[in-house]
């Protein structure tokens, strides 16, 4: 893929920035240009490696890390506080951090659904909220005073088999998805969402099992499953000032699973 630049001037948070496909957006958009703002609860690396700021400064030195667990308000408030008193301004928010189950609807108890649900929902609107509020604020550039990308599922339109707060989860961010267009579109703040299908992050476990991965490659077209950097791709443009008269979209990035 040519770098043209094209998240030059701009300030990108994106939550969820140590591992896989949040890592994989946050080194694209460095080296486009934007100036980023690497989110976390920690920075351990799920799949392994060094951490994401080391190979961040490895390509920009318009790149920080702010630990934060968006599930409470204060850390997303001081994350978005912080990034507007450095900056002046939040372009671009990747609403990325995630956390999966791993039950079924009935062995599902209420820890878990609070722990998934804690993340991938509450967490999900508490930076859609800071990051409205913030764009509200900013004057227009282009066609946009921010745009919003929400890494939602092919999980948020059909069922997510095992896995019931992950799935409720990611249809609630599809959801809140059209929401924000709807209703902020004529402030021209752009909110879109990319659905990954099955993309390998490197993550072991369930995410791996061998009949996962059978059942996961017979139901893709296409001859390959996914990687990071297909997601990556797709959130570039959608947060690039390329992506003209677009809200409210969840593009699929599933190699054709929903196709079939």
């Amino acid at each position: 893929m040519r770098l043209t630049g094209r998240l030059t001037g701009k300030t990108a948070i994106v939550t969820g920035a140590s591992s896989g496909i949040g890592r994989a957006i946050s080194l694209l958009f460095a080296q486009e240009g934007a100036t980023i703002i690497a989110a976390d609860v920690t920075t351990n690396v799920v799949e392994g490696g060094t951490p994401v700021l080391e190979e961040l400064n490895k390509v920009t030195d318009k790149a920080i890390f702010v630990k934060a667990d968006i599930s409470k308000g204060s850390d997303v408030q001081s994350l978005f506080d912080d990034v507007a008193g450095r900056y002046g301004r939040v372009d671009i928010l990747v609403n990325n951090a995630v956390i999966r189950g791993g039950s079924s609807l009935v062995d599902t108890d209420e820890a878990e659904w609070e722990r998934v649900t804690d993340v991938n929902l509450k967490g999900a609107y508490l930076c859609l909220r800071a990051a409205v509020r913030q764009m509200l604020t900013q004057e227009i550039i282009g066609e946009a005073r921010g745009r919003i990308v929400n890494i939602t599922s092919q999980h948020g339109m059909i069922a997510a088999p095992g896995d019931f707060a992950y799935g409720v989860s990611k249809a609630g961010m599809v959801y809140m998805t059209k929401q924000v267009a709807s209703d902020y579109g004529h402030e021209s703040i752009i909110c879109n969402a990319v659905a990954p299908g099955k993309i390998l992050t490197g993550k072991g476990g369930r995410a791996v099992d061998p009949d996962m991965l059978a059942y996961s490659e017979s139901r893709t077209p296409l001859p390959r499953l996914g990687k990071p950097i297909d997601v990556a791709r797709a959130a570039l443009f959608l947060a690039s000032d390329e992506a003209t008269y677009l809200t409210g979209h969840n593009l699929m990035v599933d190699g054709g699973w929903m196709a079939r």
